[in-house]
């Protein structure tokens, strides 16, 4: 290869990566033990998505239509199951949960909603739909 060839492709290389992450988001997986799964989508800008997920069998899901939102979820036990379903632009959604046998789904459609929630213990179960602009919801839950 010629030096300009070099060149040529080494600065459109820089400008494909420099605008890929304004477009795709992010996804960041964490997983240790046996048998996790995490899965999502994004369609639209600065979404990002982030799981991390210690032991066993664990399930984490998030799709993302818009721009700027974010689901998070942090999973330690056995069989917990975490879902974020966020239509609109500026939403955050995150819940950490210890133990077993947890479900979260947490659904958003409008912009600006928040929900955040931690669930310990055994069997806790937590639906949250927010439908509009600016909600906020928070939930602590301890089961046995």
């Amino acid at each position: 290869m010629t030096r300009k060839t070099i060149i040529a492709t080494a600065i459109a290389a820089l400008i494909s990566a420099s605008a890929a992450p304004a477009m795709a988001g992010g996804i960041y997986i964490d997983q240790f033990g046996f048998g996790n799964t995490a899965g999502g989508g994004q369609f639209g800008f600065n979404n990002s998505i982030g799981m991390n997920q210690f032991g066993l069998w664990n399930n984490g899901y998030a799709e993302q239509f818009g721009d700027n939102n974010t689901a998070g979820f942090g999973q330690v036990g056995v069989n917990n199951n975490a879902e974020a379903y966020q239509n609109g632009n500026w939403n955050q959604a995150g819940v950490a949960q210890f133990g077993e046998n947890h479900n979260a789904v947490m659904t958003q459609d409008g912009n600006g909603n928040t929900v955040v929630g931690i669930q310990v213990g055994n069997g806790c179960d937590a639906n949250v739909a927010q439908t509009g602009s600016g909600n906020t919801t928070a939930f602590v839950q301890v089961c046995g």
